[in-house]
């Protein structure tokens, strides 16, 4: 399989002690982004924040990076990425920075370089929408929010 190139960037230089995004095993989807705070930021439970990478990444057109929660942080703590996945489009430039959430019963602490988070890259498929008036018939049709399965 051949790797697509990404460019990634540090934001500064200040936090260079912090590993980029890699990928730790060869049959890894995801590669860990880590948390680049100066200090420790307690997560209070029930509360979410927006964690700093300071990486910045150009992605190639036609694909995108989605930022999605690490399981042992989620099984272990009850900590998520509220948004997830986040989308990182190719055309933005800016930090990458991930909106935890502590969905578990303590506060939880963030460390700088901690494994916060895991971005994996993903092709993109442009939609033609087409207005009509009238859609294909469906076994389901309109029936929705816990309709199937249901008799």
């Amino acid at each position: 399989m051949e790797p697509v190139q990404i460019k990634i960037k540090r934001i500064t230089d200040k936090f260079n002690d912090i590993e980029l995004p890699a990928y730790a095993t060869s049959g890894s989807s995801g590669m860990d982004l880590r948390a680049a705070v100066d200090n420790d930021i307690i997560l209070e439970k029930g509360k979410f924040s927006l964690i700093p990478t300071n990486v910045s990444v150009e992605i190639p057109h036609g694909y995108e990076i989605q930022v999605r929660p690490r399981s042992g942080l989620a099984a272990k703590n009850g900590i998520s990425v509220l948004n997830t996945p986040g989308t990182i489009d190719s055309d933005y430039r800016g930090e990458i920075k991930v909106i935890l959430f502590n969905f578990g019963s303590d506060d939880f602490v963030i460390k700088k370089g901690e494994r916060i988070a895991q971005m994996v890259l993903s092709k993109v498929y442009l939609a033609e929408l087409i207005e009509t008036n009238d859609l294909n018939s469906s076994v389901r049709g309109e029936g929705g929010f816990g309709h199937t399965g249901k008799h």
